[in-house]
């Protein structure tokens, strides 16, 4: 399969970067999950994995006290975040920073809470799970979501969209075994509804299609890139019923080795 061109890349960031999350998801799920970590301290170190240009980030400042680290690989939306971050005052509270998820270099032990929406997939779930489980301290808790199949035999053109971009997806048994195989204790679970797909993803994704079409009316390729990028929410309009993003909450068991660590440690 070819991998995808520069143009495509360019395109694609100039969609994505603008909308107010770079996945499916909302304020009242993150809310939800956040009820389900029922014995988090009372000022949390919370690490947040693939954090795009950081909608659910400042959700967790909302819904939490405590302090954020917010990682992506994505340097315009770390930018982007950082000028948030600054603007809503919350500098003391969350620190916004480029890094590769397979390559964080942080100490063990450090977070008492992990959340990732829609990104640990992209370094594989079980090594990702793996990272995860090495970050928290022991009772801490991971909090993500991540596509799964509702149905055994999904027509073609949904089977090849997701196969593109995440070959390995697998059924929530499937995916709960592998959470278990991890080592963690599975707290709760829930399926996203569709409000949480639109409301600040799609919708808003689908009108940034149609502003670019204007800007670039008399450029053919970029306009079959944006044909590309539409065929998505077009796809979940029609296909919903077969896939879904659960959110999982799961927790690390706790231990009596007592050694951890706190990555704001130096931080002044």
């Amino acid at each position: 399969m070819l991998e995808p061109s520069p143009r495509f890349w360019e395109i694609f960031f100039e969609v994505y970067g603008a909308l107010p999350r770079q996945g499916p998801g909302n304020r009242a799920c993150a809310a939800r999950a956040l009820s389900l970590c029922r014995d988090l301290p009372p000022s949390p170190a919370v690490l947040d994995l693939g954090c795009g240009a950081g909608g659910q980030t400042l959700h967790l400042a909302e819904l939490l006290d405590g302090s954020i680290m917010a990682i992506d690989t994505h340097t315009p939306g770390i930018e982007l975040l950082k000028k948030k971050i600054t603007a809503r005052g919350l500098d003391q509270r969350i620190q916004a920073r480029v890094g590769d998820m397979s390559d964080l270099q942080l100490p063990p032990r450090s977070f008492d809470l992990i959340w990732s929406e829609g990104a640990l997939y992209n370094i594989g779930i079980a090594a990702a799970l793996k990272l995860c489980h090495d970050l928290l301290r022991p009772n801490g808790y991971l909090a993500f979501t991540d596509a799964v199949w509702r149905e055994d035999n999904p027509p073609a053109e949904v089977r090849a969209g997701f196969e593109l971009d995440y070959p390995a997806m697998g059924d929530t048994d499937q995916l709960i075994t592998t959470i278990q195989a991890a080592g963690f204790e599975l707290i709760g679970h829930f399926t996203l509804p569709d409000e949480a797909w639109w409301e600040d993803f799609y919708t808003p994704m689908e009108e940034r299609i149609k502003e670019l079409r204007h800007v670039y009316s008399h450029d053919p390729q970029a306009l079959a890139i944006l044909d590309q990028i539409g065929e998505e929410p077009a796809l979940h309009r029609h296909h919903s019923r077969c896939y879904a993003y659960e959110f999982f909450v799961v927790r690390r068991p706790g231990t009596t080795d007592l050694l951890s660590t706190d990555w704001t440690d130096g931080i002044g």
